[in-house]
C-alpha cells in the first residue's frame, strides 16, 4: 500500500477515477480564538493497493493539537479493495468534506491518517492569529 496523496484542501472529489483537488493548504489564519474555521474544506486521499492487499481496510483520520488532544471527532471509514481483471495495482480515491473545525488557540496542529490501525501519515497544520483587516474608508463626497 502506498499513500500517493494526502492533503487538506478547499475541495476534493473523486470523478471517474480521478482525484480532483482544489486549493491544498497547511495554514489557517484566524482573527480571534476560540474560533470555528468559517469555510468548508476537505481531505483528499489517494491510496495505491497491490493485488495481495485485496479486501477490506479501515481508516481513521484524527485532527489533534500540539498536545495530541482531539480538535474534532475522528473520521472513520472503510475501503473495500476489489480487483477485476489482471491488474497488479488499484487506486482508491477518497474525499472527505470537513466543516466546523474549531480551534481554541493558535499553534501547531496535526491531521493523522491511520490505515488498518497503523499510523501512515501526518499533515502539519499551522493556525495563526492575524489582525482583522480594516474596511476601506468610505469615499468622501
Amino acid at each position: 500500500m502506498e499513500i500517493e496523496i494526502f492533503t487538506l484542501c478547499d475541495a476534493a472529489t473523486d470523478w471517474m477515477g480521478k482525484l480532483n483537488i482544489l486549493g491544498s493548504f497547511d495554514q489557517i489564519n484566524l482573527t480571534e480564538f476560540p474560533k470555528v474555521y468559517p469555510y468548508l474544506c476537505a481531505i483528499g486521499l489517494r491510496v495505491r493497493f497491490e493485488r495481495i492487499e485485496e479486501g477490506r481496510h479501515t481508516l481513521k483520520i484524527n485532527f489533534v493539537n500540539a498536545d495530541g488532544k482531539p480538535v474534532r471527532t475522528p473520521i472513520d471509514g472503510e475501503i473495500n479493495v476489489r480487483f477485476g481483471g489482471d491488474g497488479q495495482w488499484l487506486c482508491a480515491n477518497l474525499a472527505f468534506p470537513i466543516a466546523q473545525l474549531k480551534f481554541e488557540a493558535p499553534g501547531n496542529y496535526s491531521i493523522d491518517l491511520a490505515i488498518d490501525g497503523r499510523q501512515e501519515r501526518s499533515l502539519p497544520l499551522r493556525v495563526v492569529l492575524v489582525k482583522p483587516s480594516r474596511p476601506a474608508p468610505e469615499p468622501t463626497k
